[in-house]
């Protein structure tokens, strides 16, 4: 079992910046894939990217690819999506998630955080 608890977001202008956190509990984190989505208002949730395991090795979707950062410290349980040059285009509540399959592979993912509301005013 791996719980997730998500942290940051909020309201921000556009150009700025905002940085989540997602922090797992258990001893098994550095064996998970782990996955950011994101959910707009009366749209379906869709993958943002994803790391690896070992942290080596990330994947983005195009509309967030040189914006956005996916890193990982296993030392402390703990994932980052790091957002940068934001637009109202990006507000959405943004989820992390955790996988031991395919790491853009949006079926797979077993265990999710609670979600996190990013804002981004024009």
């Amino acid at each position: 079992q791996l719980q997730l608890v998500q942290s940051g977001g909020g309201l921000v202008q556009a150009g700025g910046s905002l940085r989540l956190s997602c922090a797992a509990s258990g001893r098994t984190f550095s064996t998970y894939h782990m996955g950011w989505f994101r959910q707009a208002p009366g749209k379906e949730r869709d993958i943002v990217g994803a790391i690896t395991n070992s942290g080596t090795t990330t994947y983005y979707v195009p509309s967030v690819k040189v914006r956005f950062t996916i890193s990982r410290n296993n030392d402390k349980n703990t994932v980052y999506l790091q957002m940068n040059s934001l637009n109202p285009e990006d507000t959405a509540v943004y989820y992390c998630a955790a996988t031991t399959g395919q790491p853009m592979g949006v079926q797979g993912y077993d265990y999710w955080g609670q979600g996190t509301q990013v804002t981004v005013s024009s």
